[in-house]
């Protein structure tokens, strides 16, 4: 996750203790009694928050943009969470934080539902935290008022059309055979997304008009289910996951970059699905990666043709109606795996290397703080591009020295960023992929 920034010796070393006064005079501490209060207050009226982290595998992270989202909830009436997830998996989670019939008792029980690698991305305890306070904040509020959670991701090709079959067999017997010629068309690779990809190299042949097919059918019905408004919503939803799956997975292997944007642009125009669905006045909360939410314009990425969520979102909806929040830590340790499907392990996180905005925060005051990004852009050495910490589900912490870092104009890429001196690993739901673990003695977060 994250470009690799410059060599060290390209990066800023200034330490100019005037320069130093400022970033702490211009940023606050995050004290424990209210310390969101400055950003609540920042953010106003946006219709979209969008809230990052430096980590998929940090539990600040995850403990922190919770906080600021039941505020956003409870103060502000945002109508639902949209995350860095897989439709179907994160559709499970919508079932259980509205308390439908069929969405289980326990958060626990629906999150340990996720199964692909890595688990420990959304299994943990920190979100088991925040669903089971969400599905209380809902039963207070009428059915059709109640606070979503929904994935924007768009891995989820064999799922989507497992849960669409299953939707048509129900409601649609007419339109059964176009998602079995899919599924049929898919069978070969035996559910796995790389064979998928691997085999358009040798042969031309895919399966985009069988999927597409799938999407067209369904979209010709659309009847209401008064007891379950969200069953034919859902349906689409996962239909469109399958076209943008087999998008995704048909580039990949052709292009890196434009994998990329295939995924983000699906994310985005999911994110303005829901808000049609949700209604004219909706509003709503984003968790990703800091490389999705934080505008791509003002990285690196903007150089290679690469687009984000963040970028997508301001550019469509206007700068002033989306608030963005990064995330940041100078060193502790991370949740991570040594390679792609490698077990889960908490590795150390060094401390941020010279002339990062990490390790500018830390040097100005080694505390916890809160950045208004605005309140920098007076000074000029505040606008220059510094690397950025980006660690994603792969992590070799001995290798910080060459990568992990994103050149980034802070002022442009948040509205605000959330800095931590040291961080803690994310408590994942599993211990080896398998296994599940008791909560922690932190559990639940102050959640």
């Amino acid at each position: 996750m994250g470009s690799q920034g410059p060599p060290l010796k390209d990066m800023l070393h200034d330490e100019d203790p005037r320069l130093l006064a400022e970033l702490k005079s211009r940023s606050r501490e995050l004290a424990f009694e209210d310390p969101l209060d400055d950003l609540i207050d920042r953010i106003g009226d946006a219709r979209f928050v969008l809230i990052g982290e430096a980590s998929h595998g940090t539990s600040e992270y995850y403990s922190w943009r919770a906080r600021l989202s039941q505020r956003l909830i409870v103060e502000k009436g945002f109508s639902f969470v949209g995350v860095e997830g897989d439709w179907p998996d994160c559709y499970a989670v919508n079932r259980f934080v509205k308390g439908y019939a069929d969405g289980g008792d326990h958060a626990r029980d629906v999150l340990k539902r996720f199964n692909r690698w890595p688990t420990w991305m959304w299994a943990n305890w920190e979100v088991v935290a925040f669903a089971t306070w969400l599905r209380a904040h809902n039963e207070r509020l009428p059915v059709g008022h109640r606070v979503g959670f929904y994935g924007l991701d768009v891995y989820s090709l064999w799922e989507s059309l497992d849960a669409v079959l299953i939707h048509l067999r129900q409601y649609h017997q007419q339109a059964v055979p176009a998602a079995m010629k899919a599924m049929a068309c898919l069978h070969p690779f035996e559910r796995d997304p790389q064979n998928y990809a691997m085999s358009l190299r040798y042969v031309s042949e895919d399966c985009e008009d069988e999927v597409v097919r799938v999407l067209r059918e369904l979209q010709l019905a659309r009847p209401d289910f008064p007891d379950d408004v969200e069953s034919h919503f859902n349906a689409e939803q996962n239909a469109l996951a399958a076209v943008g799956a087999e998008r995704y997975y048909r580039t990949m292997i052709q292009n890196d970059d434009s994998s990329w944007n295939v995924r983000d642009t699906h994310m985005t125009d999911t994110l303005d699905r829901l808000l049609v669905h949700y209604g004219p006045t909706s509003k709503a909360i984003v968790w990703e990666h800091n490389t999705h939410v934080g505008d791509a314009r003002a990285t690196d990425m903007a150089e290679a043709g690469m687009v984000n969520v963040g970028q997508l979102v301001r550019s469509r909806q206007g700068r002033d109606d989306c608030f963005i929040v990064g995330f940041s830590g100078y060193g502790g340790e991370v949740i991570a795996g040594d390679y792609w499907g490698a077990p889960m392990e908490a590795m150390s996180v060094p401390a941020a290397r010279d002339g990062s905005w990490e390790h500018l925060l830390h040097s100005a005051d080694p505390m916890d703080r809160l950045v208004l990004t605005s309140d920098l852009r007076d000074v000029p050495e505040f606008r220059r591009r510094r690397g950025h910490r980006a660690i994603g589900v792969v992590y070799h912490p001995d290798r910080e020295r060459w990568g992990n870092y994103v050149p980034t104009d802070l002022i442009n890429r948040y509205d605000a960023l959330i800095a931590f001196e040291q961080t803690s690993a994310l408590h994942p739901l599993h211990l080896n992929e398998r296994s599940l673990v008791e909560p922690p003695e932190t559990y639940p977060y102050a959640l």
